[in-house]
């Protein structure tokens, strides 16, 4: 997801149905009604799994969606095939309540349910065994949530096109796959495989992840069938839209070849899109030189133009950077929500807590790629500029079950520094560990293993101690302290440094007390001495030599007051401009 924070709001309310059989498509009124205020259950995601949920896995998901434009409705059948695990004495799945269900069955037979604040609790007649599979099928109509402010506020985007056409999109990963199917809204909820069947009005198209299976129209309406393994919930996405298509088959480093495609509107200036789509193979030579295969080269690279940001749904990346021209030669919106691929949907975070896995990394890679492309001088000012942005006002790791609003809200959680600071973090172990390390210590936790090939890896989860075991596996050593310092804790190391006559003395102070070995190297006059700080503290004979630089290649993110007085006045500064605007825009009202 870009880099933005975003907020929440919803009422409760309890509704309860009883199922009834009915036709694949329900009837949706030609005005349906206004849907009451979805439940802040459903806005919210992951947290604490149901017992319930956590007892069965999706194997396979059947869905059929209808997109009504013109009274912003939808009409869904949703089949979930599912595999007990554990006795399972009735099936919850996350579903907004707001949805009118005309049918839900288990294995075929009708079922009583209920769906108070958006968790929906099937009765089942005997509890289910483990090992066994079951389906569920609910027949649905209604009006999504229409998001406020996609991507971050999530649900659906109903627009037209500047030539008029309905432009429609969903965005949910902060608000969950429950806002328009019936789903497992946690990030372990992945469905094995989905067939998605998008109908939309003729001649819409709807570009999906996965691959295309086939084409219908039929009555002016069309339906796109598309395939898809192993996708995160929120990876389940609509986009509609008078769509062309730009594609070509990317010849990888590794042997072999897959198809790249743009789905851009047809509005656009066909220049702009090319201009755009000819990123797509010098990124991906990055992305496979520096960390590994594209994950899903089975499928396609695919990216469709929305009417919102954008957002990483695995192998249909949704872009909306509206073709903006960047002074480090790319498409940063492009890039950050393809490396999503490796961070993200090939290896996915198994609770929100370890969401850095996702953005950290991920943000990390525009430094990496600019200096891939042109060197040093944009790597350090990309990472200065994530720098000034971190807050440092909560852990990135709170080591324990989050919710996305927990991990987001910059009120009680790490927000935008999961990005910014995370992106730093990344520097200064790479800096400590080496490059060799490093990378081998990424490819790992995206793949599972340090040689990865097509073919030899599969989508996996993965938590920030996984991470921690593999780097101190890789190098040999234990980095607990790292960790300690730059994930579990907010504030940052801070670096002492006094003179004691010709020495140089130096002491790192943690705000937890804990040890913090962290070399230190000291530029002084032309030559670089390192101060080992094994006892967290070191002396370098500096005598007069000039210059004295501590840290001269900027290799260690630690506490600097001067970002912090910056910040101080940044923050008065843009306060009282807001308040002179607010002041003008009230007299120009008298």
């Amino acid at each position: 997801m870009p880099i933005q924070f975003h907020r929440r709001a919803a009422a409760l309310c309890a509704v309860s149905l009883l199922a009834l059989a009915g036709a694949v498509h329900a009837a949706t009124p030609v005005n349906p009604p206004k849907p009451t205020p979805t439940t802040a259950l459903t806005l919210g995601t992951g947290g604490q799994m149901p017992a319930e949920e956590a007892a069965v896995s999706i194997e396979h998901v059947d869905l059929k969606l209808k997109v009504i434009p013109k009274t912003k409705s939808i009409e869904g059948d949703a089949t979930l095939t599912l595999a007990v695990k554990s006795a399972l004495p009735r099936i919850v799945l996350d579903f907004d309540k707001n949805f009118t269900v005309s049918a839900l069955l288990v294995d075929g037979k009708p079922a009583t349910w209920t769906n108070p604040e958006g968790r929906l609790t099937i009765n089942l007649a005997a509890p289910i065994q483990a090992g066994a599979k079951t389906t569920v099928q609910i027949r649905y109509a209604g009006q999504p949530h229409e998001a406020e402010k996609a991507p971050w506020d999530g649900g659906f985007v109903w627009k037209t096109t500047p030539t008029g056409e309905p432009w429609i999109a969903s965005a949910v990963q902060g608000d969950g796959c429950d806002l328009f199917w019936p789903c497992i809204d946690f990030p372990t909820g992945e469905p094995l495989l989905v067939d998605f069947y998008v109908t939309v009005p003729a001649p819409l198209s709807a570009p999906a992840g996965g691959v295309l299976v086939d084409v219908q129209e039929k009555d002016g309406w069309r339906t796109f069938h598309w395939r898809q393994k192993q996708p995160d919930t929120y990876a389940v996405a609509v986009n509609v839209g008078p769509y062309d298509k730009l594609e070509a088959t990317y010849k990888s480093r590794f042997g072999d070849s897959f198809p790249i495609e743009y789905w851009y509107l047809k509005s656009d200036d066909p220049a702009k899109a090319k201009a755009l789509f000819a990123e797509f193979p010098t990124t991906l030579d990055f992305f496979e030189q520096m960390i590994g295969p594209y994950p899903f080269r089975s499928e396609k690279l695919g990216v469709v133009e929305t009417p919102h940001l954008g957002m990483e749904h695995q192998t249909m990346n949704a872009y909306g950077n509206e073709y903006k021209k960047d002074v480090y030669g790319y498409d940063w919106l492009f890039q950050h929500e393809l490396s999503h691929e490796w961070f993200g949907n090939q290896v996915t975070n198994v609770d929100w807590d370890d969401m850095w896995i996702h953005e950290g990394l991920g943000s990390y890679m525009q430094p990496l790629f600019s200096q891939w492309l042109h060197g040093d001088m944009e790597y350090m000012t990309r990472l200065n500029a994530q720098r000034v942005q971190s807050k440092n006002a909560f852990p990135i790791v709170s080591d324990k079950v989050m919710t996305e609003d927990q991990v987001y809200k910059p009120e009680g959680g790490p927000a935008n520094d999961i990005y910014a600071k995370g992106s730093n973090v990344m520097h200064t172990l790479r800096a400590t560990i080496g490059d060799e390390a490093f990378f081998k210590s990424v490819r790992t936790l995206v793949y599972g293993r340090p040689d990865p090939k097509p073919g030899n890896f599969a989508p996996r989860y993965a938590t920030t101690k996984d991470f921690i075991k593999i780097v101190n596996d890789v190098t040999g050593k234990d980095y607990q302290w790292f960790f300690d310092a730059y994930f579990y804790q907010a504030k940052l190391p801070e670096l002492l440094t006094t003179r004691d006559g010709d020495d140089l003395v130096l002491s790192w102070k943690t705000p937890s007390g804990k040890a913090f070995p962290m070399p230190v190297e000291v530029k002084v006059g032309d030559k670089i001495v390192t101060a080992p700080m094994s006892d967290n503290t070191g002396r370098i004979k500096v005598g007069d030599a000039v210059p004295v630089i501590v840290d001269p290649a900027s290799k260690i993110l630690r506490r600097q007051p001067y970002l912090e007085a910056y910040a101080a006045w940044k923050k008065e500064a843009d306060e009282a401009a807001k308040k002179a605007e607010d002041a003008k825009t009230a007299a120009a009202k008298k």
